[in-house]
């Protein structure tokens, strides 16, 4: 398996437009595989489709996806379009992850969208959006969406791999039936491993096959003490969301040690089909942010990647 660590701008650390982009100079600099962009509509997150267009100009090494677009709110033909868009100007290096978002969270009301029925609109989108990136002309009739003219144009770089996001039966089914990979979150190394073994087997039912590196996950990481206080400013903050959406978070959704513990444990994550993995440091400020992507750049990537 290739082993390949990505970035996104964590927990805790609030960036000005110039610190993000000395920040991304650095990822981009010092050998960081992908930057990724989460999709809380209403949190205080930079949206991320608007992000990966401005990466695709910004740096011209790292891959860069969402992590994950919540895609019934959105419209699947403009998402094809941008994600043509992106994927051209950015010489091929766009990682699209789908998620479809939990029925507690705040955006269905906002956009005057129900939650309701949400994981049959993505799995229609999902099948128009890759209809629309690699076929010239479409015809496309579901029970959610009807299109039918021209594929996209400009074409994007290259057939665009849609991956999966998302831990519940519902989204592991999901991948196996729609997707090209899969990146659980929250998650220890053993149910990650078990959410493999089940979409390997409901892909065994389908007739379809996922590359064996396309299964990885999202770290919430401090490299360094479990007393460090941001280690549980963080954790607190995402246990509060967590429980609005009515998801338990467990002690091994958090990657805290210092860097022998963090590669002990994706080494643990490999063992059971992990390849590819999203760090998402707990930081207090940009400077820790630097530190702690250096950190992860000197003491962890090389001892992991291949």
């Amino acid at each position: 398996m290739s082993v390949r660590i990505g970035m996104g701008p964590g927990l805790g650390a609030q960036l000005s437009p110039g610190e993000y982009w000395r920040w991304i100079d650095h990822c981009e600099e010092s050998g960081v595989d992908s930057l990724w962009h989460s999709d809380q509509l209403l949190g205080s997150t930079l949206e991320p489709v608007t992000m990966l267009a401005a990466l695709a100009a910004r740096t011209s090494r790292m891959r860069f996806g969402t992590n994950a677009l919540v895609l019934p709110f959105r419209d699947p033909v403009v998402i094809a379009k941008e994600f043509a868009t992106v994927d051209l100007v950015g010489g091929g290096r766009l990682l699209p992850v789908f998620g479809v978002g939990a029925a507690s969270d705040p955006y269905w009301n906002a956009t005057g969208v129900s939650s309701k029925g949400r994981g049959g609109r993505a799995n229609e989108a999902i099948e128009l959006v890759r209809l629309l990136l690699d076929c010239e002309q479409v015809e496309f009739e579901g029970s959610h969406y009807r299109y039918h003219g021209p594929g996209m144009h400009p074409r994007p770089a290259r057939s665009i791999p849609l991956w999966i996001g998302g831990n519940s039966p519902a989204a592991l089914r999901r991948t196996a039936a729609l997707g090209d990979g899969w990146l659980g979150s929250l998650m220890g190394p053993a149910r990650a491993g078990a959410a493999r073994r089940g979409i390997e087997a409901a892909l065994a039912e389908t007739g379809r096959t996922i590359d064996s590196d396309h299964y990885g996950v999202t770290l919430f990481m401090r490299i360094g003490s479990a007393d460090d206080p941001q280690v549980e400013g963080a954790r607190q903050g995402l246990l509060s969301r967590m429980k609005q959406m009515d998801r338990s978070v467990g002690d091994d959704a958090f990657a805290v040690g210092p860097p022998e513990e963090i590669v002990a444990l994706i080494r643990n994550f490999v063992s059971e089909g992990m390849s590819k993995f999203v760090a998402l440091p707990m930081a207090s400020d940009f400077g820790d942010l630097m530190e702690q992507t250096s950190l992860l750049v000197r003491e962890v990537l090389p001892a992991v990647e291949d």
